[in-house]
């Protein structure tokens, strides 16, 4: 789409280096993406409070708690999701604006959906988190019950079922949730914080 030539950003004076020097620390987005029940809420949940214990400031954006207000109307087919994600993209890049840890959980399913969103911040403050699961172990969680309605036919459009997932190429950090507790896979993130003179 293209930009509306009536529409012209207004600068304000108060800068993104102002509020994150406020905040005493840099704004990031700790982007979450795996398959459903691959723990990225829990995570991101459990890294927030770390954060928030250590006086840094942070907002959580979850799947389905956005889907529940800014995008409710939006289904799962592949052009779904990734306006989808588009949008969360904004709304942290609004957020990184605002100097915030922005802590992302969502499947995001495709790669060049995840490098759009890189590609709204400056280099540094896109951090991809991918939270690496074997299905098998996904389908045996599934609080949601969500696999066995995609095995059944019920739910359609279903990441790892009928509708693809694409794993990071890069990743900056990699957390293993089958096999890693979780107090591991968050020293992991915070190290990763430490090493990046966070």
């Amino acid at each position: 789409m293209m930009p509306n030539k009536n529409i012209i950003p207004h600068l304000h004076t108060t800068s993104q280096k102002q509020r994150s020097e406020l905040n005493g620390h840099k704004p990031k987005i700790f982007w979450f993406t795996g398959l459903s029940g691959s723990g990225k809420s829990t995570l991101a949940g459990k890294l927030e409070e770390e954060l928030h214990k250590r006086g840094m400031h942070t907002y959580l954006l979850d799947g389905d708690n956005i889907r529940l207000g800014l995008n409710k109307d939006l289904a799962f087919s592949l052009d779904d999701r990734t306006e989808n994600i588009r949008r969360v993209g904004e709304v942290s890049k609004l957020f990184i604006d605002a100097g915030l840890i922005v802590l992302s959980a969502f499947v995001s399913p495709l790669n060049k959906d995840r490098d759009a969103v890189r590609a709204l911040v400056a280099e540094g403050e896109f951090v991809e988190v991918f939270v690496d699961c074997p299905i098998e172990v996904c389908e045996k969680r599934d609080v949601k019950g969500l696999y066995k309605k995609a095995r059944s036919g019920v739910l359609k459009d279903f990441t790892g079922i009928s509708s693809p997932f694409e794993a990071p190429l890069n990743p900056e950090i990699i957390i293993y949730s089958a096999k890693e507790e979780i107090s591991e896979s968050i020293d992991k993130m915070l190290n990763y914080m430490k090493n990046t003179n966070e």
